[in-house]
């Protein structure tokens, strides 16, 4: 029988792939250039825990929104 924890890491790891892939969404819809797109969207991809701390704390997101907030 399997243990219950054991599913632990593959459920975190099915919510870091989710929140890498808004990130990586939210980057490519911004208003940044074509250069800073990719740097963060690599970053995202080659690191996704640390990449995705370091973007929802530097990324500016406000800035370079290329939509309207519903809020």
């Amino acid at each position: 029988m399997m243990n219950p924890q054991g599913y632990a890491g593959g459920l975190l790891g099915l919510v870091i792939l989710i929140l890498d892939l808004i990130a990586i969404f939210e980057v490519l819809n911004s208003t940044r250039s074509v250069t800073s797109k990719l740097l963060w969207s690599l970053l995202i991809f080659f690191f996704p825990v640390i990449g995705l701390i370091i973007y929802f704390l530097f990324g500016s997101r406000n800035e370079y929104r290329g939509y309207e907030s519903i809020v």
